[in-house]
């Protein structure tokens, strides 16, 4: 088990902002790639750039987009852009993004934000809290907001729809067979969070928990869940529930409302 490190907290690092952009949003059901999404005139990933140079944190930032990606340098953005290559899987393109800004120069206490491309109405104060706890923490802070639905753990079970009863014996029907979600059990959602982005790492902390999520294979959906594999703890910042993610087309309906009740 890892222990917080006692080393005093660097309390004014650079804080060198990465977004992701390098996924195709496959759930999201377009030809495009998701951060290429219009709304209100503008990209999302130029949106959620927008957001960020918001802070005063912040004064440029790297984004991680595809080999193939022909669309990102056309656009103006609200910050100095840097750009670097990911991968297939999101920690290889935020390891793609961490090796870039080591080799800018950047010191081991350092903080890495990373955030969304898909996350384009995060608060600015928001932003500003959660770099504000990752300061004061040996490892990191990201935003979170506890789970206030019902959570219903589910189980597949399949059915199978046999001839009606009034078709006549001589007709022959095709027996039809599907699978549905069915409820087991309701989950204890008592210190349950969602995670959000922007999550804030110390850079050194980021490239070591990356080197082990590489080496064990290990399947993660986000960076801090890489830490949790080494029990290193990461602080969770109360955030938002406008800074809603698009993963689906009807969530563009929601954030359109959003952008425009926010400007």
């Amino acid at each position: 088990m890892s222990t917080i490190q006692n080393r005093p907290m660097n309390t004014t690092p650079k804080i060198h902002a990465m977004i992701v952009a390098a996924g195709r949003g496959s759930r999201f059901g377009t030809s495009i790639a998701k951060q290429y999404t219009m709304l209100q005139g503008q990209t999302l990933l130029q949106h959620s750039v927008a957001r960020l140079a918001c802070s005063a944190y912040i004064n440029q930032c790297l984004l991680v987009i595809a080999a193939d990606d022909n669309t990102a340098q056309t656009l103006n953005f609200a910050l100095p852009i840097e750009y670097a290559i990911g991968g297939v899987e999101r920690w290889q393109s935020v390891q793609a993004g961490v090796e870039a800004i080591l080799q800018s120069g950047a010191e081991d206490s350092d903080l890495v934000l990373i955030h969304d491309a898909a996350r384009p109405a995060v608060p600015q104060q928001d932003i500003n809290k959660v770099i504000e706890a990752a300061m004061l923490e040996p490892y990191g802070a990201i935003l979170a907001t506890p789970v206030a639905d019902t959570l219903k753990q589910s189980y597949a079970h399949s059915t199978t729809q046999s001839n009606p009863v009034n078709e006549p014996a001589t007709v022959k029907s095709t027996v039809n067979s599907s699978s549905y979600s069915y409820a087991r059990r309701t989950i204890d959602r008592s210190n349950m969070w969602q995670a959000q982005t922007p999550q804030v790492f110390r850079l050194d902390q980021l490239q070591r928990v990356l080197t082990y999520v590489a080496e064990h294979q290990l399947a993660i959906t986000d960076e801090a869940s890489a830490f949790e594999h080494l029990e290193m703890p990461i602080r969770l910042v109360s955030g938002s529930r406008q800074n809603i993610k698009l993963t689906y087309p009807d969530d563009a309906i929601l954030l359109t409302a959003i952008l425009s009740a926010q400007s």
